[in-house]
């Protein structure tokens, strides 16, 4: 397993880390059995970043993880999560220092922890990132010893490049697969220059970008790929990497031919991703250990080719483009 260093924090970390929504909920049934052994699955593999929230399934992936950690020994790894999402309505208003703090309480809690390793506000409505007051309170809980770093996880590009004007900022973390594929014209060299690690999320869009899911896939009930298809729950960019679900299809079938033989296409696509050196590490998620482990196994694989690099921003042109770039 490679590492890189994750922006101003300063941490030496897995390239390839551990995503766990799967292992709280919005994904169909993943029993707490199967999390703790996937997650086991990536930690025995090398994986040294864990990425959770406070909402994945109210607390229970933070948990899971908590329970896992306390059960191995050696050096912990490096665990980040999220807070903001918990507010009911979800508006910028709800975003005070003293919420804020009361969240990071609660992950504090659920983890068994003193300090959290990264805090990152959770998607908040823009106007959040014009809100300097916030920031001033971070760096205040950051002071008292609650957290050691923070960052925020933004949905568009504007809100990416607003938030890394403060210097407290340590971390963004971003869609960015070959369906969203804006970040690298922008935003990954404002970052490399202000040393903000780069955390990419929604790898594989979903499982899209695994070549296992057809027009016949059947997605359960409590699966954000059944409920969020148009953004009903929250933002659609989230859900399959906010793409028509037949354009998808289609350019997944277009990309196919590039993999290489013996590799999966979900290794090929974290393969494509970290080929951008800005990015600091990547967090697929898993339901199972099979998932898990060909996933921590993308770190070995060769750099991809120009001329398939080349094929692939020309699917993204021709098919994807239109659906996503102006959005986020």
């Amino acid at each position: 397993m490679k590492t890189r260093i994750l922006g101003k924090t300063g941490a030496s970390i897995s390239e390839i880390g551990f995503g766990a929504w799967q292992i709280g909920g919005a994904w169909g049934d993943v029993s707490e059995a199967d999390g703790k052994r996937a997650l086991n699955a990536a930690l025995d593999a090398g994986v040294t970043f864990i990425d959770t929230a406070d909402v994945y399934g109210d607390g229970r992936s933070e948990k899971i993880i908590s329970a896992v950690l306390r059960e191995r020994s050696g050096d912990k790894p490096f665990v980040a999560t999220k807070a903001g999402r918990r507010l009911s309505p979800h508006v910028a208003e709800g975003y005070t220092g003293e919420n804020i703090e009361a969240f990071i309480d609660r992950s504090l809690a659920n983890l068994g922890v003193e300090t959290l390793d990264l805090v990152q506000l959770h998607c908040p409505p823009t106007e959040v990132y014009y809100r300097p007051e916030l920031f001033g309170a971070l760096d205040q809980l950051v002071a008292k010893g609650k957290i050691r770093h923070y960052g925020v996880s933004v949905e568009k590009v504007e809100e990416a490049l607003k938030a890394i004007e403060y210097p407290g900022v340590a971390t963004v973390q971003i869609i960015y697969n070959m369906f969203r594929q804006r970040p690298h014209d922008l935003f990954f060299a404002e970052a490399a220059k202000k040393n903000v690690g780069v955390i990419v999320r929604v790898p594989l869009a979903s499982g899209l970008l695994s070549g296992k899911i057809t027009r016949d896939t059947a997605f359960a009930a409590d699966d954000h790929r059944n409920f969020n298809r148009h953004g009903e729950a929250f933002d659609v960019g989230e859900t399959f990497a906010g793409v028509p679900f037949d354009t998808a299809l289609e350019a997944v079938e277009q990309l196919r031919p590039l993999v290489p033989e013996g590799v999966a296409m979900s290794q090929f696509a974290l393969a494509w991703i970290l080929g951008q050196q800005a990015v600091s590490v990547v967090i697929p998620g898993a339901r199972n250990e099979a998932q898990a482990q060909s996933n921590a196994a993308a770190s070995a694989l060769a750099a991809i080719d120009e001329r398939k690099k080349a094929a692939i921003a020309d699917v993204y042109e021709r098919l994807v483009k239109v659906h996503v770039h102006h959005r986020w």
